[in-house]
């Protein structure tokens, strides 16, 4: 087995790196499909640092992770769980918020425009992201992921692998009258995570095959009780591997969110692939705060990447930085592994930390004060969504895409 390539392609430098060769072709303007426009950056850059300034008037930023998205149109969700959690030691209390935080990311891939969540408790409903949060909030207080009802808060492999496409949908509240994309492929990532979970006693070690017991895992990694966040994002890739269908393998090995594009020339098996890891990165960053709050230090969480996902990239069409070199490019609907998405993302990942690097500039701050993550948070995502709404009356993304709901 190739051990060393597909390990290099699981490093984030790897991914900064093959984006970054991307994003030189686009400097010299020798893409196929995209321009880049540098008189732009700073342009997005303000507009970024305003809409952070908007929601952090006090630069007191989060991460950006799923955590955020909990506690969404004040319902004091978290507030209520960390009661229901006090009772129980910190490594439990741990495991729980790990159980919540993989199966909430898993099921967060993108909705689509017609699909609403409505609360019971707060008579509102939500949508997108959000909505998904607070839906898999409630499947997760609810024991929807637990197969003893007596032990409702936590999730185990017996019942994820019991998972049906009609179950979730009544979870879900899909209907024909509120449709949400990609609903098999959530079905199917969370049956394998049960799979993967009952046979991997390595990442998930414990008598009782759980999600949450990645945490005694990642425990058992820390050094004087420091952790690298790049050691989380390896044990979510490798441990989590196998749950994503259909990708490109090496060795058999199954590479995950990696593409091609015939920009990235190499002499090894990783010729012409793009890593980019999206929703394990995106996990990697929601890990972060509850691994914190277990007393745990995590350290090197730059070294991460931004996430090649819709808002933020859509953000930089909308914005002018990247124009696509064909005005009919975004009419049409497109694959995960057209050529067209794959530039896109990798421009994304360079620009962002350009983004970054403008930010911190402005605010005097150093990369440990406001790393990638907070920028994202403050940040790109939010001003992602802002820009498409103003541009699009249903504030769809500028590139519209054929999601299995386990990239985007």
């Amino acid at each position: 087995m190739n051990n060393s390539a597909i390990a290099h392609l699981r490093e984030p430098s790897t991914i900064r790196e093959r984006c970054e060769r991307i994003f030189n072709l686009a400097q010299r303007a020798e893409l196929r499909h995209f321009t880049y426009d540098p008189k732009k950056l700073a342009a997005v850059s303000q507009y970024v640092l305003e809409v952070t300034k908007e929601a952090y008037p006090d630069l007191q930023i989060p991460f950006h992770s799923r955590w955020q998205h909990f506690d969404v149109g004040g319902g004091g969700r978290l507030a209520k769980l960390n009661k229901s959690l006090a009772k129980l030691d910190k490594d439990e209390q741990a495991r729980c918020r790990i159980d919540l935080a993989i199966t909430s990311v898993l099921l967060d891939a993108g909705a689509g425009n017609l699909w609403t969540y409505a609360e019971q408790e707060t008579k509102k409903s939500y949508s997108r992201s959000e909505g998904l949060a607070v839906a898999s909030y409630h499947m997760f207080v609810d024991g929807f992921f637990a197969s003893d009802p007596q032990k409702p808060l936590r999730v185990d492999a017996d019942a994820l692998q019991g998972v049906t496409e009609v179950k979730l949908a009544g979870a879900l509240q899909v209907s024909a009258g509120n449709p949400i994309v990609g609903m098999a492929g959530r079905r199917t990532l969370l049956t394998e995570l049960g799979r993967v979970v009952n046979s991997n006693q390595k990442y998930f070690p414990g008598a009782t095959a759980r999600v949450g017991n990645l945490y005694d895992y990642l425990q058992a990694q820390a050094q004087d009780q420091k952790l690298p966040a790049k050691e989380i994002l390896r044990a979510v890739i490798e441990g989590l591997g196998a749950i994503w269908p259909g990708r490109i393998k090496i060795d058999g090995v199954n590479l995950g969110d990696v593409w091609r594009h015939p920009g990235i020339e190499t002499t090894d098996d990783t010729n012409g692939l793009v890593p980019f890891h999206k929703l394990s990165q995106w996990l990697t960053y929601s890990l972060i705060e509850p691994l914190a709050w277990s007393g745990l230090k995590i350290t090197g969480v730059d070294e991460l990447t931004g996430l090649a996902e819709y808002r933020n990239g859509g953000l930089l069409i909308d914005m002018g930085v990247l124009m696509p070199r064909l005005p009919q490019a975004l009419e049409i609907t497109y694959t995960p592994e057209s050529e067209f998405v794959v530039e896109w993302r990798a421009l994304t990942i360079a620009v962002l930390d350009r983004i970054g690097e403008n930010i911190r500039t402005q605010l005097q701050k150093t990369r440990d004060e406001l790393p990638l993550a907070k920028v994202l948070q403050g940040g790109t995502w939010t001003a992602g969504r802002k820009i498409a709404s103003k541009l699009r009356a249903d504030g769809k993304p500028p590139v519209q895409i054929n999601s299995d709901g386990t990239v985007f």
